[in-house]
């Protein structure tokens, strides 16, 4: 693991083979901690650790939850998580570029057909006459931190409608839930389990798809420090094998809906374990399967995505010019695509 200190990581932001067969363990009883949302588009972890496939491998795999992607991030360059999913933000390229981080993997993916990511508006805009993205010139647009994913998606979105709007980061989903709500901020990009219950419930109004402006969107990565990228193969092929069989299942189950209506209510309430916990099952289900978008088989990584997301970063001026895919990107654990 590598044994950046959390101030130290702190201090940093500002085609492959497919993966081997599943064999007998190499590892035993092999801790770990995975980093995590509370998001559908998590669900492949969740499914490999509930149905025994980290066990499988002889991962003995514990969570820590986040809010946002930068501090996840941050806690696999200071060693407090080892494998974390979430999307290419600044922070994670500039610690990438420092030798702290690694995507090794793709995740969530936009996909034409599959209901995805929504573009929202507060009532309060939306009674102001934004009805669509191509109104958005002059709005307010919600991200976590500048250099999130949300920031990207906002900006390219903007920029196809030759709109300029002004970015406010509000740090966690909840807090941009909360300002959407109450109309402080005009804007916002989010998951469809979330967006289609706020919108579902008149918090706020769907006014487009990210889909239509950034198609085949690579929108979550699979990422560890670069230590274990380089130093620990067998324990990351591992990880990567028990957590490309939870997502063959979600898609199975919620995606492709191939494996039958009595394995989707099955997967639904094993994600409910961990999405909308909160809630009884009768009200999250509708939202978890709102939420069903597709997971990268084995774990590949659409490179021309993560190619025009990089791009983009330099070309604002958040990460460096001089990096490149390959800093970010070790190819050699999954098919890129």
């Amino acid at each position: 693991m590598n044994r950046f200190s959390r101030r130290g990581a702190l201090g940093l932001i500002g085609g492959a083979a497919t993966l081997p067969m599943l064999g007998t363990p190499a590892l035993a009883n092999t801790k770990m901690t995975v980093g995590a949302l509370r998001f559908t588009s998590h669900a492949a972890s969740f499914v490999a650790f509930e149905r025994g496939y980290f066990t499988d491998e002889g991962l003995d795999v514990e969570f820590k939850f986040f809010e946002a992607a930068q501090p996840m991030a941050v806690a696999i360059a200071s060693g407090d998580a080892d494998y974390a999913v979430t999307a290419i933000t600044g922070g994670l390229i500039s610690l990438a570029e420092k030798g702290a981080a690694k995507v090794i993997g793709g995740a969530l993916s936009e996909e034409k057909g599959i209901d995805g990511q929504m573009i929202l508006a507060s009532n309060a805009a939306y009674d102001a006459g934004l009805t669509s993205a191509a109104a958005l010139d002059g709005r307010s647009f919600a991200v976590t931190q500048p250099g999130s994913s949300f920031h990207y998606m906002g900006a390219k979105i903007a920029a196809a409608e030759g709109a300029s709007v002004k970015f406010t980061p509000l740090q966690k989903v909840g807090a941009i839930i909360g300002a959407m709500k109450s109309g402080q901020v005009d804007a916002w990009t989010i998951v469809p389990h979330i967006g289609k219950a706020l919108s579902g419930g008149g918090a706020v109004k769907h006014i487009g798809m990210v889909a239509d402006y950034l198609p085949d969107y690579q929108v979550t990565t699979v990422f560890t420090s670069a230590s274990n990228a380089s130093g620990e193969r067998a324990q990351t092929e591992a990880f990567l094998r028990a957590f490309s069989r939870g997502a063959a299942d979600f898609n199975a189950a919620l995606v492709d809906k191939t494996a039958g209506d009595e394995a989707g209510v099955e997967m639904v309430k094993l994600v409910h374990k961990y999405v909308y916990a909160d809630q009884p099952f009768e009200k999250a289900e509708k939202s978890i399967r709102n939420g069903a978008m597709r997971l990268n088989k084995d774990a590949g990584l659409n490179m021309g995505s993560v190619e025009d997301q990089l791009g983009w970063f330099k070309s604002e001026g958040l990460v460096k010019d001089s990096i490149t895919t390959e800093v970010l990107v070790d190819g050699s654990y999954a098919p890129m695509i």
